[in-house]
C-alpha cells in the first residue's frame, strides 16, 4: 500500500501539513508517513581557518570544529525526533493513531524520489523551510519538477476544503489532471470551479463543456467559466472571490529555459494565492 508523505519541519506551516495529511487520509483511506530531512547545510560549520593558522594549533582546532559539528548534527537529529513525535501526537488527537515517521540525513529532493516508489501524495509547506526567505520555499520548486507524485502545497491556516478551483487549458498535461480528478477519491464530494483562461473561441468552448462533462460523469457538481485576461492574477482572485480554499492544476509544463524567458503559471499562482495548490502530472 502506497502513503501519503507530510514534509514537516519547524516552519510555521508545520501544523498546516498534518492537518492537510489526516484531511487527505480520511478521503483516501491511506496511512500517512511524517518526513523529516536533516540537510547537512542545516548543522555543519562554515568557517574553514585551518589555511590561516600554524601548524602546531591546527591540528587542536581541527579536531574541535568536528566536535562541534558532531554536536550540531547531534542537537539536530534529536530536534528532528522531537518535531516527528510532536506531529505524531497532534495526528493522534484527530483520531489517528497509526502513523509513521522517518527521519533521514541528506537532501530533500533524493530523499523524497528515493521514496516515491512508496508514495501515493506528498504534502509539502509553502515555506518549506526555517531557513528559507523566498516566497514557496527553497526546495519546493526542485521537488515539484522532479517528483512526478501529486504534490500538495499548503500553508499556515489550512481548512479541509469544499470547493476547489481547476485551472484548465485544453493541454495534453491538462487532460490528464482531468482524468485524475475524475478517478480520485481525494476529491469526492467537493464542488469544482472549471477554470479557462483564454480568448473566446468555438474550439475553446468545446474544450471547456468536454472537460466540465468528464467532471460531471465522474458525480463531481461543477460550473465552468472561460475568463479572459492573466491567468496567475485571474486564477487567484477568482479562488478568493467564490471561496476555493483548493486550486488545482498541472504542474510545470515547460523547460525550465522557457520558464526564464517567459514565467511561469506554476510558480506565479503558488507565489500570489492564500489557497492550497494541488499539482498533478
Amino acid at each position: 500500500m502506497t502513503n501519503i508523505f507530510a514534509c514537516i519541519d519547524g516552519s510555521p506551516a508545520m501544523t498546516a501539513v498534518c492537518d492537510t495529511a489526516a484531511w487527505a487520509s480520511a478521503n483516501t483511506g491511506l496511512p500517512v508517513t511524517l518526513l523529516h530531512v536533516l540537510e547537512k547545510n542545516e548543522f555543519e560549520g562554515h568557517s574553514d581557518l585551518s589555511g590561516n593558522i600554524g601548524l602546531g594549533s591546527r591540528e587542536l582546532l581541527l579536531q574541535e570544529l568536528a566536535e562541534l559539528d558532531h554536536q550540531r548534527s547531534r542537537l539536530a537529529h534529536e530536534q528532528g525526533r522531537m518535531l516527528l513525535n510532536s506531529g505524531k501526537d497532534y495526528l493522534a488527537g484527530l483520531g489517528m493513531p497509526e502513523v509513521d515517521t522517518l527521519q533521514r540525513h541528506g537532501q530533500l529532493v533524493e530523499t523524497i524520489l528515493e521514496h516515491s516508489s512508496n508514495m501515493r501524495m506528498l504534502i509539502m509547506g509553502k515555506q518549506g523551510s526555517t531557513y528559507a526567505h523566498d516566497l514557496i520555499g527553497s526546495n519546493i520548486e526542485n521537488v515539484i519538477r522532479t517528483l512526478a507524485n501529486p504534490i500538495m502545497v499548503v500553508q499556515p491556516g489550512f481548512q479541509a476544503p469544499s470547493r476547489f478551483l481547476f485551472a484548465y487549458d485544453g493541454s495534453p498535461t491538462a487532460k490528464k489532471v482531468l482524468e485524475l480528478i475524475a478517478s480520485s477519491t481525494l476529491l469526492k464530494g467537493l464542488e469544482c470551479d472549471l477554470v479557462m483562461v483564454a480568448e473566446p473561441s468555438e474550439e475553446r468552448e468545446r474544450q471547456l463543456a468536454q472537460a466540465k462533462q468528464v467532471l460531471k460523469s465522474a458525480g463531481i457538481r461543477v460550473e465552468a467559466m472561460l475568463l479572459q485576461g492573466e491567468v496567475v492574477s485571474l486564477v487567484c482572485q477568482h479562488a478568493t472571490d467564490v471561496g476555493c480554499d483548493l486550486i488545482v492544476m498541472g504542474a510545470y509544463s515547460h523547460s525550465r529555459i522557457r520558464q526564464f524567458i517567459v514565467g511561469s503559471t506554476t510558480t506565479g499562482i503558488l507565489e500570489a494565492t492564500q489557497a492550497s495548490v494541488l499539482l498533478l502530472r
